[in-house]
């Protein structure tokens, strides 16, 4: 019986970086575009006090869609597209973590870990406040109620770019500097592990599934399978955090403690769980088109000498 191949993993040293980083930018602009509502409908669904607003991820999408159209379930995207820089800094420090950490082990699980823990970390530092601007600008529909920052009705008219203005002057009055980096614990909170349990678990069930399916079986199925399945996994196991980031983010807190106690009070476990549909309805179509994408950039920006000796 022949016998199954490893998926194999291609690294950073065999990539052409010029490819990587062409590819990269338009990859990571159209996964954002397709996930962008889900990532909206997540926010509101956490931030609102049990179902004052809305009563789940479907009925959220139609109320919005409803109300405001398929522009509103696009609010703030334009200020949300600068995350493309933390979007190549994250794929970057992915990759240059797992070299270095290859220098002292060949255990896949703790190359990816913390590889995608560092990546995250660097990658946080410049998204949330792109977050915090973007967040105030999903909650200038129906959710206007929840927040502490408004646009008033001549300040609605306005295009995006002066809408987005006006935000972060208010946000500037009423923290400084600082309300750009509300909720930065909270974000490191969640997003750290969710990062360095999605690559483990994404590498794990990749090769779990070579192991069930046909020796013929193309390796980018395999992958876009594993994708989603570690996407939940990471999602379930973060989203407490999650809820209570984008509590602190929207609502203005400075406490993650007291945030979290308030929710559990108020709202009890069952709180915790908030939005989390919504967050692996997004993770699901992010992980399968991340995946699948980002393993076809590997690909097509592989180093021309090492094409012929690849077998996928």
């Amino acid at each position: 019986m022949q016998q199954k191949r490893n998926i194999q993993i291609i690294e950073w040293e065999d990539l052409d970086k010029r490819k990587f980083y062409s590819f990269g930018v338009f990859m990571t602009m159209s996964i954002r575009a397709t996930v962008y509502p889900a990532t909206l409908i997540r926010t509101l669904l956490q931030v609102q006090r049990g179902t004052s607003l809305y009563n789940g991820t479907f009925d959220a999408f139609f109320k919005i869609l409803r109300a405001e159209g398929v522009r509103g379930l696009y609010r703030g995207f334009m200020v949300n597209t600068f995350t493309l820089i933390s979007g190549q800094a994250y794929i970057t420090t992915y990759e240059l973590v797992r070299k270095y950490v290859s220098q002292y082990s060949d255990d896949n699980t703790v190359k990816s870990l913390v590889a995608g823990g560092s990546a995250s970390l660097v990658a946080q530092s410049i998204t949330v406040p792109i977050d915090v601007v973007s967040q105030q600008l999903m909650m200038q529909g129906q959710g206007e109620h929840l927040t502490r920052f408004r646009l008033n009705a001549d300040e609605k008219s306005k295009k995006m770019f002066g809408q987005t203005r006006t935000i972060m002057a208010q946000i500037f009055a009423a923290d400084g500097f600082r309300g750009f980096y509300r909720g930065y614990v909270a974000s490191l909170l969640t997003y750290i592990p969710n990062s360095a349990v999605w690559w483990p678990f994404y590498h794990f069930y990749a090769e779990q599934l070579s192991k069930l399916a046909p020796s013929d079986c193309p390796h980018l199925i395999l992958q876009a399978m594993a994708g989603p399945l570690a996407a939940a996994t990471a999602s379930t196991v973060t989203n407490p955090m999650d809820v209570v980031r984008a509590r602190v983010q929207v609502e203005g807190r400075s406490s993650v403690i007291e945030t979290f106690n308030q929710l559990i009070k108020e709202e009890g476990c069952w709180g915790l769980t908030k939005g989390l549909s919504a967050r692996i309805i997004s993770s699901t179509p992010t992980a399968i088109v991340m995946v699948v994408g980002y393993e076809t950039l590997k690909k097509l920006s592989l180093r021309p000498e090492l094409v012929d000796s690849r077998h996928w």
